[in-house]
């Protein structure tokens, strides 16, 4: 045990990858204007990834948090969104902490790989195949957003509409590169089962970050 007294408190520094103020893109809260910030690390690995670069937290600099809420705070948003990578390979206490005391609305967007640290007003689930969420997220996930990327991938989104609560919100994401040949095959699954919602890459389409 460390009984330094001016050790560093545990994520009290953060391997950031960018931040920047824009809106929603994805899922339920679309639209909606928002501070984001990517932290680095992920060994999730997905294919599909389309923010490969955030992999290797060894390529971003360990930030203080502080300074990075400072920063949010003056951008005037209401809320913040965490995202990576996988966010959750870092203790994100300290960094919740500081923002609730400022009055800022937490989301995190998480394959739910590692455990939960934080305190969130909305939780975003996207589970992958590579490595599954640890079961005590599922209950706790405000949405489940579930990337398609062939037919296969719909058996594996009613898996885990299974193990959420009652009050999750439910999505199927096309994976973007496939987008002109799976978004049929979302649309028909979803006519025929209306629980589901499409969420769609909006940002992309704005050409905003």
């Amino acid at each position: 045990m460390n009984n330094d007294s001016t050790a560093i408190p545990d994520g009290a520094r953060l391997p950031l990858v960018e931040e920047f103020f824009s809106l929603q893109g994805e899922g339920y809260h679309t639209g909606k204007a928002a501070y984001f910030i990517r932290l680095g690390g992920c060994d999730v690995g997905c294919s599909w990834c389309d923010s490969r670069f955030s992999w290797n937290p060894n390529l971003h600099p360990m930030v203080e948090t502080d300074a990075i809420i400072d920063r949010m705070t003056k951008s005037g948003t209401d809320s913040v969104v965490v995202t990576g990578g996988e966010p959750l390979m870092w203790n994100l206490d300290y960094l919740c902490t500081g923002l609730k005391k400022k009055n800022i609305r937490t989301f995190i967007e998480t394959s739910g790989a590692y455990p939960l640290s934080g305190d969130w007003d909305w939780i975003c689930l996207s589970p992958k195949r590579n490595m599954p969420p640890v079961r005590e997220i599922c209950k706790v996930a405000d949405e489940l957003k579930v990337i398609i990327q062939d037919k296969s991938d719909f058996e594996w989104a009613e898996k885990y509409r299974g193990m959420v609560t009652g009050k999750c919100r439910f999505f199927l994401q096309p994976e973007w590169s496939r987008f002109e040949t799976i978004i049929p095959e979302i649309v028909e699954y979803i006519k025929r089962n209306p629980i589901w919602r499409i969420s769609l890459q909006v940002h992309k389409y704005m050409h905003i970050p």
